[in-house]
């Protein structure tokens, strides 16, 4: 009896706590919820089309096929959110779809023969692998010089080779990198030139004899004094079926540009390097090096 006296005096000294409505009750699921996500407040909607606020301040696209979400990536800025859509469902949709670029003011930028030659010339999953790169206007760019060159011979300049390596186990290992020579690096490709910081290092674009651009992380590891290609190497090392042994070539245009180019030799069983496979271009596309039909 007195164990019962005594919870009842317990449950009696508890607080009641008044009844939540439910307008009340969403309220507070949206207040946790926005601490949860850090931002104090409820994430803001985006006017464009496939563009989605994300908790971190920046902004995601995406867009559906076939009842099937398909992520576009994550950028800074909205309206680059917008135009990775608008880029998206141009490949996906055709020429019609072209929601944001009629907010953003760029309809008639993006409308040119150049960019629908390379939409066409791409898969679905490649634009969208360079869409969430970040890589799709540095490619397109590229493209339209290579048009250019290809109907204008006087924007026709040469390049020279910097240096070649041949692929060695570590390069093509778990370590994910690749080492540059010193005496290569230090002459050829000098961290001043694309990062203010010389220890931070920064990005490198170069093309392939198949016109698609590679994009590298270059650095310094101040632990082994190595200069190395880190970030994007072991995708190109993937696709390229790079092994050790094979040949790294790395050439620079004459031209203003500088632009930066890298081709590869294959060993075969011999030892020796095989043979390089012809290259015809149309709008910037090897024909022989890209022979899949877009999807």
């Amino acid at each position: 009896m007195d164990a019962i006296l005594g919870m009842a005096k317990t449950i009696k000294s508890l607080p009641v706590c008044p009844p939540t409505t439910e307008s009340g009750f969403v309220a507070k699921m949206q207040s946790e919820y926005s601490w949860r996500v850090g931002s104090g407040r409820k994430l803001p909607s985006s006017k464009y089309k496939g563009v989605v606020p994300q908790p971190n301040g920046r902004w995601g696209a995406q867009i559906y096929d076939k009842h099937r979400r398909i992520w576009l990536g994550t950028f800074k800025e909205e309206e680059e959110a917008a135009k990775a859509y608008d880029v998206a469902s141009r490949r996906f949709r055709g020429q019609p779809a072209l929601q944001n670029s009629l907010l953003l003011g760029t309809n008639n930028i993006i409308q040119d023969d150049v960019e629908t030659m390379f939409l066409i010339s791409h898969s679905r999953v490649e634009i969208v692998d360079m869409l969430r790169k970040h890589t799709y206007y540095d490619e397109l760019e590229q493209s339209r010089l290579n048009y250019a060159m290809d109907f204008d011979p006087t924007t026709v300049c040469g390049r020279e080779q910097l240096f070649e390596k041949v692929v060695t186990p570590s390069d093509v290992g778990k370590l994910n990198r690749m080492v540059i020579p010193k005496q290569y690096a230090e002459k050829h490709l000098p961290l001043q030139l694309i990062s203010s910081s010389s220890s931070k290092g920064g990005l490198l674009n170069f093309e392939d004899s198949c016109g698609r651009i590679w994009r590298f992380r270059y650095s310094l590891w101040h632990s082994s004094q190595s200069y190395v290609l880190t970030k994007g190497w072991r995708r190109f090392v993937k696709e390229k079926s790079l092994k050790a042994g094979d040949v790294v070539s790395f050439y620079r245009s004459t031209g203003s540009d500088k632009r930066l180019f890298i081709e590869l030799e294959h060993q075969d069983r011999s030892g020796e390097p095989s043979k390089k496979a012809p290259m015809v271009r149309l709008f910037g596309v090897n024909l022989f090096g890209n022979s899949k039909l877009a999807q």
